[in-house]
């Protein structure tokens, strides 16, 4: 059930942002819109304000923050650059990518959860941007949300379960991606490695770099992570959740009234697509549309009426293919 809302929902005003630029300057916690998901902002080199952010969402404090830059001259103050880091930055930034590099004294411990290397993204939304910059401050910023639940991809969505424990929204629309970034690492030039796969794939990546990206898939069970959303069970759904390479007519006729299935697009069959408990996410093959509106439809169907979820493995294994079915695979992990 949603916490009673206290949060207040601003829009992207020149007042709002300047108000919301004083609240995160005295160390207090903003909601933010980005192109991947919303955010819980504060001054990453504010210690204090950075034990606001794992107290409101209940994160352990083994699982690092992203840092939010608006320029690269802010990088140099947080991290150790290298070439590749110059190449990547060009081609992607701003935009859905993180990149983990050795960082700075000045980086809180609490922020890299007590490892040396500090995970870094310049977003690309207009107004998280124009209140970066009006900050001034590198901000931390993971998903706006109960720690493990769905990610937010609304201020709504925020409310509804953030609500009762902070003061401000940014409201800035929905998330045009859906999914959180693309966590590169790059500590050692010469072994770049995805951490964690976003709309920015290996392959893009690779072709900037002229040199092959791994792409682990590890998970993290123990310790502190190199970057978050490493751990095996993530992005969960209250109602359990059950993969299937491919549901079919069949799949839906076999269903229980209290399970509900989860397509990745529009089923041909029509009386598939009439089933009370039949949804999809993009109308037609978009890999794109469908993960922009995953977390969203986990969220519709989270509230309490299905006994399970059973979920669609996207095909292929780049891209945003790899990013849905990482989302999918640690949201049906068991506890």
């Amino acid at each position: 059930m949603p916490l009673e809302s206290q949060a207040r929902l601003f829009r992207g005003t020149p007042r709002n942002l300047a108000r919301l630029a004083r609240a995160l300057q005295r160390g207090e916690l903003v909601a933010v819109p980005t192109e991947t998901v919303y955010g819980l902002a504060g001054d990453a080199l504010n210690p204090a304000a950075c034990r606001k952010i794992f107290k409101a969402k209940g994160r352990p404090t083994n699982d690092p923050l992203i840092v939010h830059i608006h320029t690269l001259a802010q990088l140099d103050v947080l991290a150790e650059r290298n070439d590749a880091v110059e190449r990547v930055a060009r081609a992607f930034w701003p935009g859905p990518l993180t990149i983990v590099l050795p960082k700075k004294a000045v980086v809180p411990d609490l922020v890299t959860s007590g490892r040396p290397s500090v995970a870094v993204r310049m977003p690309g939304h207009r107004l998280f941007r124009e209140l970066l910059k009006l900050c001034g401050r590198p901000l931390a910023a993971p998903s706006a949300n109960p720690f493990g639940y769905i990610s937010p991809t609304s201020a709504v969505h925020v409310r509804d379960s953030l609500g009762g424990k902070i003061d401000y929204i940014l409201d800035g629309g929905e998330a045009d991606i859906g999914l959180e970034s693309t966590i590169l690492d790059l500590r050692d030039p010469r072994r770049p490695a995805i951490l964690r796969p976003g709309a920015i794939s290996a392959k893009e990546i690779a072709r900037v770099l002229k040199r092959p990206v791994a792409g682990s898939g590890k998970t993290n069970t123990r310790g502190a992570a190199i970057a978050p959303g490493m751990l095996s069970k993530h992005y969960s759904p209250r109602s359990p959740i059950q993969l299937h390479r491919r549901l079919d007519a069949k799949h839906v006729r076999a269903l229980p009234a209290d399970e509900v299935a989860l397509f990745l697009f529009k089923p041909a069959a029509a009386k598939t697509t009439a089933a009370q408990n039949v949804c999809w996410l993009a109308e037609r093959g978009d890999l794109r549309e469908a993960g922009r509106k995953l977390f969203a439809a986990l969220r519709a169907l989270d509230d309490g009426r299905w006994k399970r979820i059973h979920a669609e493995l996207a095909p292929g294994s780049d891209g945003f293919a790899l990013a849905i079915n990482d989302r999918l695979t640690r949201a049906s992990a068991k506890r």
